[in-house]
């Protein structure tokens, strides 16, 4: 039968028969294609440069690798957008699969934002800081960096060498003296006067130039100003001269590799193994080595390289600048065609290449064993977190190993600035992309409250499933819940669940035994009799390092919270007091406090402050008294 004659007799058709339905109404235009499955999920997102040809492909019934096979076996239904070239194609392609997850194609699961140094050009003396995300804040970006960990090294080597400030502009503006950095020759204290505007504009310039791959030049400047001094007799400033050489000197050792004849590229090499990959990518910027990534794109046994690779570069640059030159360990089927994308995202050229010989085909090289190595390690790694996996179902009475655990635990100091954290892991060990964080809300809750805290952060996150994933078919639900705490935690978080309808979730509390001692953990289920296990364990040390993971991140949440509640300043609150204002204030007042209690002419005095914003002022502080 013919799929229409399917149709007719009430069946819909599947694999090739209802793809060859669709062959009729298809042209020869370039475009993006979806394979849906029997409930309408979305299977395979595809490009074409002939929608047609391409399509016609999927209509023969021989040919196919065993995953192609299943994928087309597996399609009920078909999508089509046309566009008016190839390159678009690519790139709505590449969006479309971050977007969907779709079951059959190559998926790059890691693709968190990488930071930058910021050189804060909103002030007279400019900070020096780490950014992650949009780039909206005035200033020089230098970057991508491969961790926040890169990034801090080579903030800490700047410090040591051209003494700039990273303290925020609200500290800035209320220091009376220089801060321990100055004692530790980290900074010239641009807060209390011990250094020019201008002398510290030419300490930011020499940071530029270093960060722009031009530190021989900042290295003469500073020898040429040492011999200066020292003929002046100027011998302490000599000697500050002379260990700031020797620190710059100490960065350049430091950094490692420093390839001569590439400015700016990202070396990208993949290693393939039983179906798993590993992609480690080498940020080079301005000549040096800013750090290295590994990734783990999902794949399949039947997959090869170039597939692999070309799917990792539309992902990985579609949120992400590219640098002028790409340099791979394969060549990829589609090169021109992603060039042509990367130079559109760019606005210049970006070159792609596959080298053989010389330096570049060395970095390659490099980048190549690390990915071998890195994927070895994660292949135990994996191993060994499949065994512990099945001990934990066997510990717990579960129905088989769990896929994605969450652990909650709470973080405050006397119910203030009170958290709640949710960590994930699974059979890759801790999904970090996954964990959340909950701002204790509950007005009505006693301070220090840790039923009162778990029952909220549970509603919150119940509700949200509930919303966004309804059939559980996204993969957000858990199949284990690990609870810091007793019979009364899991009695509170059973109540929830129950309120929730969601009682087929595998619940246990961690409670320290008698002694509080790690190692005689008491293990709380509803409506069963506690238990524990044995002291040496592996399933034992394995829930330990998830209750420590969750009790780390709840504590980091905790104290960035209380950190930024320290800074704060009524000021933020009053409509029309932005950054520049507010210190503008603080620089005239001195303190919030003073603000608060300055009269009107005060305030129309202060720079900046007009005399409708001056009365809003005024009006915020004494109206709420």
């Amino acid at each position: 039968m013919t799929g229409s004659e399917l149709e007719q007799h009430g069946t819909r058709p599947t694999g090739h028969d209802c793809i060859q339905g669709y062959l009729k109404t298809l042209d020869s235009s370039p475009g993006v294609y979806r394979m849906l499955d029997a409930e309408s999920r979305v299977l395979y997102v595809g490009k074409a440069r002939n929608l047609k040809a391409r399509v016609s492909n999927y209509a023969r019934p021989a040919g196919h690798s065993p995953r192609i096979a299943r994928m087309i076996r597996d399609t009920a239904a078909m999508m089509f957008l046309t566009t008016r070239t190839e390159t678009e194609a690519l790139l709505l392609e590449q969006n479309l699969i971050k977007q969907l997850k779709p079951k059959y194609n190559v998926l790059l699961r890691d693709d968190k934002s990488f930071p930058n140094i910021l050189v804060a050009k909103d002030h007279g003396f400019p900070q020096i800081k780490k950014h992650r995300g949009a780039k909206k804040e005035k200033g020089t970006y230098f970057g991508p960096f491969a961790s926040a960990g890169a990034v801090n090294r080579t903030l800490n080597q700047l410090q040591k060498v051209f003494l700039l400030r990273n303290c925020s502009d609200s500290m800035f503006e209320s220091r009376t003296r220089p801060c321990l950095l100055y004692q530790i020759k980290r900074c010239s204290a641009p807060c209390v006067g011990y250094i020019s505007e201008e002398d510290y504009a030419e300490s930011v310039s020499d940071a530029e130039r270093f960060l722009s791959g031009r530190s021989t030049k900042v290295q003469e400047n500073l020898a040429v100003q040492m011999a200066a001094a020292s003929e002046a007799m100027e011998f302490e400033r000599a000697a500050a001269l002379r260990d700031r050489i020797r620190a710059l000197t100490q960065v350049q050792t430091a950094q490692g590799i420093n390839p001569r004849g590439v400015t700016e590229a990202d070396v990208i090499a993949l290693h393939l193994e039983s179906g798993q990959a590993c992609v480690q990518v080498f940020f080079i910027r301005a000549n040096q080595n800013w750090g290295n990534r590994d990734f783990y794109p999902r794949a399949g046994v039947d997959i090869d390289a170039a597939e692999v690779l070309e799917a990792f570069l539309g992902q990985f640059y579609d949120t992400k600048e590219p640098p002028r030159q790409v340099l791979l360990s394969y060549p990829i089927e589609n090169i021109d065609l992603m060039q042509d994308a990367l130079t559109q995202k760019l606005g210049r050229k970006v070159e792609i290449l596959v080298p053989q010989r010389g330096e570049k085909a060395e970095l390659i090289e490099g980048a190549a064993r690390n990915a071998r190595e890195s994927l070895a390690r994660k292949m135990a790694e994996t191993a060994t977190q499949a065994k512990l996996l099945r001990g934990l179902a066997e510990a717990f009475e579960l129905d088989g190993p769990p896929q994605r655990i969450e652990v909650y635990d709470n973080s405050h100091i006397q119910g203030t600035n009170a958290v709640g954290g949710m960590i994930v892991a699974g059979p890759d060990g801790f999904m970090k992309n996954q964990y959340r964080k909950f701002n204790i809300r509950g007005d009505e809750l006693t301070p220090g409250d840790d039923f009162g805290m778990m029952k909220e952060v549970l509603t919150r996150r119940f509700k949200r499933l509930l919303k966004e994933d309804p059939e559980r078919s996204k993969g957000h639900w858990p199949d284990l819940l690990l609870i810091d705490g007793g019979a009364g935690q899991v009695s509170a978080v059973a109540e929830i669940m129950a309120e929730h309808g969601v009682e087929d979730i595998p619940m246990v509390g961690v409670a320290k035994g008698v002694d509080r001692d790690a190692g005689k953990e008491e293990f709380h289920r509803s409506g069963q009799r506690p238990f524990a296990l044995r002291h040496n364990d592996p399933v034992l040390y394995f829930v330990q390092r998830l209750r420590d993971e969750a009790h780390r991140f709840a504590i980091g949440t905790h104290r960035a919270k209380r950190a930024k509640a320290v800074g704060a300043t009524p000021l933020d609150d009053i409509p029309g007091v932005g950054a520049a204002r507010k210190r503008a204030l603080l620089a005239h007042f001195g303190s919030a406090k003073a603000v608060s209690r300055a009269n009107l002419a005060d305030l129309k005095a202060v720079d900046g402050v007009s005399e409708g914003l001056a009365e809003k002022i005024y009006d915020f502080f004494h109206e709420r008294g």
